[in-house]
C-alpha cells in the first residue's frame, strides 16, 4: 500500500472479528514501526505493553471510558514513556509516543488489521488507573486497540483550506 493511500484509508475501528489473532510476525512489525518513528534527541523513550489476556483487556476497558472495543479487539498496545517528564528532562516524550502511536497505526493498517487510538495522558486519573492495572511506574500515555475490522468506517478527515494559514 502507498504511503498516501494509507494515510487517507487509516480509520478508528471499534469494532473487530472476535477471535481473529494478530500473527506473531505481523506484531512484531507494528513494534519496529513504532519504534521506528522520529523522538527528540532520538531518545526513544517508549516502551509498549502487549495485552492479550481478556482478564486485562476487561479491566483496561473498565478503566477507560472510551475504550469497550478492546474486549472484542485481538489485543491492546499500550505505549509508556517515563515520567514526570520534567524531571526526567524528557519534555517532549508526549509527542513521541503519538509519533510511535500513528505509525503503529498505519503498519497495521498495511498488514491488514483495524485499530483505534484510545488517548490516556494527560487524564490523571485514567492515567494512574492504567498504570495500577499494568503494574508499572511509567506514564501509559495511549491504548491501541487492535485486530481484524468488523466495519469499515467513513472517512472523518478532509482537507479543511480554513484550517490553513500563510504568512
Amino acid at each position: 500500500m502507498e504511503l498516501r493511500e494509507a494515510i487517507r484509508k487509516r480509520r478508528s475501528v471499534r469494532r473487530y472479528v472476535k477471535g481473529a489473532p494478530v500473527s506473531e510476525e505481523d506484531l512484531k512489525g507494528m513494534l519496529e514501526a513504532a519504534m521506528m518513528a522520529p523522538s527528540a534527541n532520538n531518545r526513544r523513550p517508549w516502551e509498549f505493553i502487549v495485552v492479550e489476556s481478556e482478564e486485562k483487556k476487561a479491566a483496561l476497558a473498565a478503566a477507560h471510558p472510551y475504550a469497550g472495543h478492546l474486549r472484542d479487539a485481538a489485543l491492546g498496545i499500550v505505549v509508556l514513556v517515563p515520567g514526570p517528564f520534567e524531571e526526567t528532562g524528557y519534555r517532549f516524550t508526549p509527542q513521541d509516543a503519538g509519533a510511535a502511536i500513528e505509525n503503529l497505526m498505519l503498519e497495521a493498517l498495511d498488514r491488514g488489521y483495524g485499530t483505534c487510538w484510545c488517548g490516556i495522558f494527560p487524564g490523571r486519573d485514567r492515567t494512574e488507573a492504567i498504570a495500577k492495572i499494568l503494574a508499572t511506574d511509567l506514564v501509559p500515555v495511549g491504548l491501541v486497540t487492535v485486530g481484524r475490522p468488523a466495519e469499515e468506517p467513513a472517512a472523518r478527515g478532509y482537507y479543511d483550506e480554513k484550517k490553513v494559514r500563510r504568512i
